[in-house]
């Protein structure tokens, strides 16, 4: 599972390369999000089921058809704290913020979610779950089916990814570990460091201090990547550097993404520490 310490860290992007990496290594390779927030959404052919967008583009990058299970939650945001709700690709309910953690989530969402997940999971050699936001947003995290709390159910190793060129990388890796409880900082196996422009050696006195408070490796400094894919969040759809552009056209931005990761995170070693 990569999960990431704000929005915005590169989650999407992360998965979607190493979807790619794993099945140029030979591997069955699906992705999955369990619930995502977001107005660009995907409708899979010869059906009127939708899952976001990115999830689309992730199957691409794993040479699989998009496919609802890749994203059973997806919350397509209405306004004054309202989304429309698609449960298994299928508009299930209209939902105020408050209702959707009272009377969805547990009642309905998250057996779902798992069930989706493990057919999947029977499927694959290896899923890999993008998570959502920030794992420590703590005012709804007993409701945060779409990171730690499914993390925990199934028992997956957790990589955290921060976006250095937003700033405060170091700190809101330590801060994050540190507003997690035990069982889930125990979970993750590492971090990576994204966006990162110029000399990677001027990060080592950072690292090797972010290691020592964590206890737990940087794995990987990911260089900043020019590449052109679609966004996953609809706020972003006000950018004017958004692209507009159909999933089927990306395969060689996604070959762009996945050699920078590549070339900057030891494969290798990751699946020995990650995947066990």
């Amino acid at each position: 599972m990569i999960q990431g310490t704000s929005s915005g860290s590169g989650k999407s992007t992360l998965v979607t390369a190493f979807c790619r990496i794993f099945s140029d290594e030979g591997y069955q390779v699906s992705p999955f999000k369990a619930q995502n927030m977001s107005s660009n959404t995907y409708t899979i052919a010869k059906t009127s089921c939708e899952i976001s967008q990115t999830q689309a583009l992730q199957a691409l990058a794993s040479r699989k058809n998009p496919d609802i299970r890749m994203n059973p939650i997806l919350l397509k945001p209405l306004g004054d704290y309202r989304s429309k709700v698609i449960l298994n690709g299928r508009f299930y309910s209209d939902m105020y913020a408050q209702d959707y953690y009272d009377s969805f989530v547990f009642q309905e969402g998250f057996s779902n979610v798992l069930k989706s997940l493990q057919s999947l999971r029977k499927e694959n050699d290896l899923v890999i779950i993008e998570g959502a936001g920030s794992p420590t947003e703590i005012n709804i995290s007993k409701y945060d089916i779409a990171n730690m709390l499914l993390a925990e159910a199934i028992h997956t190793p957790v990589l955290i990814t921060a976006d250095i060129e937003r700033g405060g990388c170091f700190a809101s890796i330590v801060g994050t570990m540190r507003l997690l409880k035990k069982i889930h900082r125990d979970l993750v196996q590492g971090f990576l460091i994204n966006n990162f422009r110029g000399d990677q050696s001027l990060l080592t006195p950072a690292i090797k201090s972010v290691e020592k408070i964590t206890k737990k490796k940087i794995l990987g400094v990911i260089p900043k990547v020019n590449f052109c894919l679609p966004a996953e969040d609809s706020l972003d759809s006000d950018n004017p550097n958004t692209p507009k552009m159909s999933i089927e056209s990306c395969d060689s931005q996604i070959d762009i993404i996945a050699k920078a990761i590549k070339d900057n995170v030891n494969i290798e070693k990751l699946i020995l520490q990650v995947i066990k």
